[in-house]
């Protein structure tokens, strides 16, 4: 603003400079005001030297003919004087007169005037006063004029200097080259704006007119100077020029145009008094403002897009948002059409007869669109739509009326759209990375404004958007339904039939997608039942496969017939290893982890590993948690351990809901050398054992605590429910809207096997002892009507009670129980257990547990505090395994010492 408006250390009131430092600067001569003090005292000095030279001149001719005079008359006196004659004719004529004319000659000019007679003759001259005198009378007045002189020299120099001050002061110190740039600057800014202005004195009259305001009002060519009531302006517009007021965007009218006048003083900015006015041409700004409020509608709309387009991860859900957000503000109809490999979450091939399926319509009824939402439509060749999909580019049709191409996809149909007033159609592809996923098309009716070229850029802009959106939707459709296939895949598929439990069970994954949730029943021998529910921290795939990882290893836990605190140790073992490998593999580490330890693989899974380089994918199971049970029928009694995961809930049968205290120990793989602790319940018949996950009673707005008390308002609720209405119950309680983590629930009601199907015996260290005891055996059999298999059954336990009292130790104890299958146990006191191996034709022994193997449906060994248990399960109906290479008829002929039975 300086350099426009002023120049710094100028001698404006503001400038800091001294009075030496004003001086030198005026000295110099730079600026306007410099240049006019030299030329002025110039031309003063010139003046007072022509004054003084003029005066002395003047006043030694003054005095010289002044001199000359007074000398003539001198001498003319004395020449007349009475007496000088007869001087002049005496024998001395210079004795009497001589002294006389010397005393008066010597202070005057030196003149000589002839004495004559009165005939004219010449008797003697007379000397008057010299004029050299006259010149000594002016050399004595030289200093009165040098200080006259200098007088005026010096007034006229300050008042020059004063004169400079005011000139530099207005004029800020600029040279005159600097003053006419900025001159011609001003003047061009002036009249090259596009705005009107105005500049009017205090009494009302036109100073100055830039071209705008000439333009604007049709201003004469003599309008400066003249009164602004005599412009021939409007009467409202005339009126508030001369009236002075301020105004501001006031809109008045000047012939045809609309101007927003604008009314300031000038007197307050350092001007003469006045007014400055401006005019802005309101109709054509009006025009401006209307594509600006478009385009910044467009802009609000882009971002209202981007906020609310792909706020789910559903195509369907996806394409209903893109209608609603483009009507009605970019068109009155909008229809969205999908390729049906993007439903399936696949990669779609795009052609002109693609099949499409119409999932959104909005802005008219949907009984009112050609196709309804849901159905399936191909595109005729040619039509708009055709073409934007096999092109790849958006395709304007600016009156449908005229489109005979428009018209092939359905005449009867087509008429009915022109019948309902829609006029004009964008059809553009959805694509997203270089693939068409889809066709959207914009609709307008008669009473909206057709669209235009400039809207299809918007247009397309609009739908790739939406596109990102539904690509998102489609590759997560594709990974939720992998995740979800291999999760179905890994829970059990059917519940497993046992007579011990009625079971129920829910799972439900998370909106996020699938996780590491799982629940599973596994038949015991012994008719006992495992109860497992079990979670992975995480979602996706990964969490899917590590879900499957833990539910195998504790297939293979459980068919070792553990407890629950050792199969839980076992499985924190394995999830150690397995994170200690993936660490490994990774090359993050080689040794296991404490509960502390940190690292890119701790934590669960969160999601799947597509397009993650192999080792970052590896996040191992650290956070995964485990709840193992085992109900045995016979005593009624619950046996549990639990690995970082909540304890059940306990529904006795009237009603009363508990949540048992079970010792926690930390989740899989952070265990360590904490000890995994179990707890035993008896619960009577009729009770009901509830198993979940976190997911049921813990969420982001709700913690643990109150989760567990609405659980336990839910299952008191129903005293004799079944479990599959406990499973609803809870979950219609329970279940929030958006499920942030998955939910496995497992609901078991008990049963007791009923005493008279279970049969015990005491067997002593004697081999005569067998006989009694396979006698008690068969009578038992054939009052449970098994008379069928008493001949498999009396092989199987002869062998058994043999190999106890020839191996074992007391307590020696033989059990049969009638359920589903007949069950065979044969306990000792001992651990050794018995292995199945082929014997050589030279052997005396050695094929009792083959044959066992050969005629029992399954068999194996169980360890318990005390010893060890040999179970066997045969058919109730007699049926036999299919024979293995080697026949139980092999068997028997090669078996030489067989007792008799």
């Amino acid at each position: 603003m300086t350099e426009i408006f002023g120049r710094e250390g100028d001698d404006s009131p503001a400038s800091p400079r001294s009075p030496g430092q004003r001086l030198r600067s005026l000295l110099t001569g730079h600026g306007v005001a410099g240049r006019v003090w030299v030329l002025q005292l110039a031309l003063a000095v010139l003046l007072v030297v022509a004054a003084v030279l003029a005066l002395v001149f003047q006043a030694q001719d003054a005095s010289t003919r002044e001199a000359r005079q007074l000398s003539v008359v001198g001498a003319e006196s004395f020449a007349h004087a009475p007496g000088t004659r007869a001087a002049m004719r005496s024998a001395d004529p210079g004795a009497l007169p001589q002294p006389r004319a010397e005393a008066a000659r010597n202070p005057a000019a030196h003149t000589t005037v002839p004495v004559l007679e009165r005939s004219g003759e010449l008797v003697g001259p007379v000397s008057g006063i010299r004029v050299q005198r006259a010149n000594a009378q002016v050399v004595d007045q030289l200093p009165l004029l040098l200080g006259s002189a200098a007088g005026a020299l010096l007034l006229v120099t300050g008042g020059a200097a004063l004169v400079s001050r005011r000139l530099r002061r207005q004029t800020r110190g600029l040279d005159p080259a600097e003053m006419r740039r900025r001159y011609d600057h001003h003047d061009a800014v002036l009249h090259a704006v596009r705005e009107g202005v105005l500049i009017l004195s205090s009494d009302g009259r036109l100073l100055l007119a830039n071209d705008e305001a000439r333009r604007l009002l049709e201003l004469p060519a003599d309008a400066e100077r003249r009164p602004v009531t005599d412009l021939g302006l409007e009467p409202q517009l005339s009126a508030l020029l001369s009236s002075g007021r301020e105004a501001t965007d006031e809109v008045l009218l000047a012939g045809d145009r609309l101007l927003a006048v604008n009314v300031r003083p000038t007197g307050p900015h350092g001007g003469a008094a006045g007014t400055v006015v401006t005019l802005r041409d309101s109709t054509e700004l009006r025009a401006l403002a209307g594509r600006a409020d478009v385009s910044q509608e467009r802009l609000k709309l882009i971002y209202d897009a981007g906020l609310r387009i792909g706020t789910t991860l559903d195509v369907g859900r996806t394409a209903e948002e893109l209608a609603a957000v483009a009507v009605p503000r970019f068109a009155d109809v909008v229809t969205v059409e999908l390729l049906e490999p993007v439903l399936r979450g696949d990669e779609p091939a795009a052609g002109a007869s693609a099949e499409l399926r119409r999932m959104a319509v909005d802005g008219v009824p949907e009984e009112a669109a050609i196709y309804r939402v849901g159905e399936v439509l191909r595109y005729v060749p040619g039509t708009p739509m055709a073409t934007g999909l096999t092109s790849g580019r958006p395709v304007l049709v600016g009156d449908l009326r005229g489109s005979d191409a428009w018209r092939r996809q359905d005449p009867e149909g087509t008429q009915r759209v022109l019948d309902a007033g829609i006029r004009s159609l964008i059809a553009v592809p959805l694509q997203a990375r270089g693939v068409v996923l889809g066709l959207v098309n914009y609709w307008r009716s008669a009473a909206s404004d057709a669209f235009e070229e400039e809207d299809l850029a918007f247009a397309e802009e609009l739908t790739a958007r939406a596109a990102v959106a539904v690509d998102n939707a489609r590759r997560y459709t594709r990974e939720h339904t992998t995740a979800v296939t291999l999760q179905r895949s890994l829970l059990p598929q059917t519940l497993p039939e046992q007579s011990a439990l009625e079971v129920a069970h829910r799972y439900l994954p998370a909106h996020a997608g699938v996780g590491g949730d799982w629940f599973d029943v596994i038949p015991l021998p012994g008719a006992r039942v495992a109860l497992v529910v079990g979670d992975v921290v995480g979602h996706g795939l990964h969490a899917a496969a590590t879900m499957g990882r833990l539910r195998t290893a504790v297939h293979n836990f459980s068919a070792l017939d553990l407890p629950p605190d050792e199969l839980l140790n076992h499985l924190d073992e394995l999830v150690t290893h397995i994170d200690t490998d993936e660490a490994r593999a990774a090359g993050l580490g080689t040794g296991g982890r404490g509960a502390d330890d940190e690292g890119p693989w701790s934590g669960g899974a969160d999601g799947d590993t597509d397009g993650v380089p192999a080792h970052l994918g590896r996040t191992g199971i650290t956070g995964a948690t485990c709840l193992y049970a085992i109900y045995d029928p016979v005593t009624g009694r619950v046996t549990l351990a639990t690995a970082g995961h909540p304890g059940p809930a306990v529904i006795r049968p009237a009603g009363t809901v508990s949540f048992p205290e079970v010792p926690v120990s930390p989740p899989l793989g952070l265990g360590g050398s904490v000890p995994v602790e179990t707890t035993e319940l008896t619960l009577s018949e009729g009770s009901r054992l509830v198993l979940y996950t976190d997911g049921l009673v813990e969420n982001r707005d709700r913690d643990i605590a109150t989760g567990l008390e609405q659980l336990r308002t839910a299952l008191a609720a129903g005293a004799d429910r079944t479990p599959e209405e406990t499973c609803s119950a809870v979950l219609d309680a329970m279940l929030p809207d958006h499920p942030s983590d998955d939910i496995a629930l497992l609901v078991a009601r008990t049963q007791l096997l009923e005493p008279a199907r279970v049969a015990e015996w005491e067997v002593p260290s004697d081999p005569a002892a067998v006989a009694p005891v396979r006698a008690g055996c068969l009578r038992m059999l054939e009052s449970w009507g098994l008379a069928a298999i008493d001949f498999t059954t009396e092989l199987i336990l002869s062998e058994l009670i043999t190999n106890a009292i020839r191996y074992g130790a007391q307590p020696i104890r033989v059990r049969l129980l009638y359920d589903r299958a007949l069950i065979c146990e044969v306990s000792d006191g001992t651990s050794a257990s018995p292995h199945l191996r082929r014997a050589a034709t030279t052997d005396e022994g050695g094929r009792g547990l083959f044959l066992v193997a050969q005629f029992a449906q399954r068999w194996g060994t169980r360890y318990t505090p005390g010893g060890k248990v040999i179970w066997t399960e045969q058919s109730l109906d007699g049926g036999r395994p299919e024979p293995g290479p080697d026949s139980a008829e092999d068997v028997l002929d090669q078996w030489d010492d067989v007792p008799a039975l």
